[in-house]
């Protein structure tokens, strides 16, 4: 991350921050010797230092401190885009406690039972520059559609359709990818649509509205982030240098 007008911070708040303990268990440590800055024991927690340019110690090992992370997820079906809930797992229950202290959150989010990229941060201002409805930010998605789509299906989405509550959407991209006869005569068709906002189930209720089902949703991208191909179901990895780059942020 760019460093540009950041300024000190409390020693303890850096590593509080990077889940290092408590302010009352830090002030204890510090007291014990276990922090240094610059060579140097500090026993006073509350000493401000410059996180990016100071070499900050804990217990022998140097931290490197960072403020936000960027994390890219392969959403499994299942599991919920959310931070928390009640009854079912969410994205934030597969990830390792060291991403937790972060306090990660999912930009936007994909249904239950739809699977595919879904990025994780704690920065707020890029879930707003992707979120916000005058960016119409787009979306990819493959899908697998119980029916025939066709030229028709294409033609309507390209001028947008009118879903079950009369909003009428903005103009998506359909391709049809393959159409098949499946061994219990039922036809589905493999499509890629594009969408360039972000309704509740809109996917599934833009192919409502031409009388067809979604059966299978996977989303690939959003905006120029791609999903990494590599990752399997549940998998997830911090994004690339040339990824932070898409979307805007800088190592």
């Amino acid at each position: 991350m760019s460093t540009k007008g950041r300024s000190t911070q409390r020693l303890d708040k850096v590593l509080s921050n990077l889940g290092y303990g408590s302010r009352a268990e830090l002030k204890k440590l510090a007291k014990a010797g276990m922090i240094a800055v610059n060579g140097t024991i500090v026993k006073d927690p509350a000493k401000h230092v410059d996180p990016y340019h100071d070499r900050i110690e804990f217990d022998g090992e140097v931290i490197q401190y960072r403020e936000y992370v960027y994390i890219m997820l392969h959403k499994p079906p299942g599991v919920i885009s959310a931070t928390e809930d009640l009854r079912d797992r969410t994205v934030l229950d597969l990830l390792e406690p060291a991403y937790l202290v972060f306090e990660p959150f999912p930009v936007g989010r994909l249904d239950k039972d739809t699977e595919g990229l879904l990025l994780l941060t704690n920065d707020g201002k890029l879930a707003h520059e992707l979120l916000s409805p005058r960016k119409h930010v787009p979306k990819t998605y493959q899908a697998v559609v119980e029916g025939k789509v066709d030229e028709a299906d294409r033609l309507a989405f390209a001028e947008g359709v009118t879903l079950d509550d009369g909003y009428h959407t903005l103009p998506a991209e359909l391709v049809i990818n393959s159409t098949e006869h499946r061994d219990d005569d039922v036809t589905v068709s493999r499509i890629t649509l594009t969408i360039h906002e972000g309704k509740f189930h809109q996917v599934k209720r833009m192919f409502e509205a031409v009388d067809k089902k979604v059966i299978y949703l996977k989303r690939i991208s959003m905006g120029d982030l791609q999903l990494d191909d590599q990752l399997e179901l549940g998998a997830y990895r911090e994004l690339t240098p040339e990824e932070l780059a898409v979307i805007g942020r800088s190592t």
